[in-house]
């Protein structure tokens, strides 16, 4: 995968980390600004306007500074699951001057389709349950964390009330990645997030972005807030953007 050096010239800010840019997929772009219930949260700022733009042409993949670790923050499995996706575009812009020693990847909306279309799926496609599926878009996303050599990751979700899990909580699995867990771990005592402790990546459900990054012996987490499908519950940005941020400072 080939990343362009993004100029301050093309989001009209100046910022102090090296920021790269690249695309996982050509496939899944979405007109984004079709879905008011996200588009309307948004300000039009020219960060912004940028990572819109380039949503349009697929599922964009964004690398700020050039460390030896690595860890990557992914969101928008699910296109209507709009808090974590929003919480993206702030941590964006976090990003861009926020002192790093780790370089981080971010992708913000993983299928812009889908979240242009307010829907759960891809291609007819669950994307949480299809990681495993050889030539899906997590696959892609999977190959693409194996081929950069990922040490950590971090996919954001929303929830429901009276969906599974219905409550804001954080994902692990004891093996086969037990750093899974202290990740967790972490985000909880920070956020006071639940932390769900599956015995076995894969296990009950197979697919996730995490679940299979974790049988690769890559630590991953899954990171939900509570907001209604397709809508925006009030503080479920930030609860979002703050996990985020208890992430990247367990590194």
């Amino acid at each position: 995968m080939k990343f362009n050096k993004v100029l301050t010239s093309e989001i009209d800010e100046n910022f102090n980390n090296s920021l790269e840019m690249s695309y996982i997929s050509r496939e899944s772009g979405g007109y984004i600004a079709k879905n008011h219930n996200i588009f309307d949260t948004i300000p039009l700022n020219s960060i912004n306007k940028f990572i819109l733009r380039n949503a349009l042409f697929g599922t964009a993949i964004y690398k700020f500074g050039d460390f030896k670790d690595k860890v990557m923050v992914i969101s928008g499995v699910h296109g209507n699951e709009l808090s974590s996706q929003r919480a993206s575009l702030l941590l964006f812009e976090y990003l861009l001057n926020f002192p790093l020693d780790t370089s981080v990847y971010l992708i913000p909306f993983v299928a812009p389709n889908s979240t242009m279309n307010n829907t759960r799926r891809f291609n007819s496609k669950d994307l949480n349950r299809s990681t495993y599926i050889k030539g899906s878009l997590t696959n892609c996303i999977l190959n693409t964390i194996k081929d950069l050599k990922i040490d950590a990751v971090a996919d954001f979700h929303t929830t429901a009330l009276n969906s599974n899990p219905g409550i804001e909580s954080i994902f692990c699995s004891k093996e086969p990645s037990l750093e899974s867990i202290k990740i967790a771990e972490h985000i909880a005592s920070e956020t006071g997030s639940k932390t769900i402790i599956n015995d076995k990546a894969g296990f009950p459900f197979k697919g996730a972005v995490e679940d299979e990054s974790n049988l690769e012996g890559i630590p991953a987490i899954t990171c939900e807030v509570v907001s209604p499908f397709g809508s925006i519950k009030k503080g479920s940005i930030e609860r979002s953007f703050l996990q985020m941020k208890s992430f990247l400072s367990y590194f």
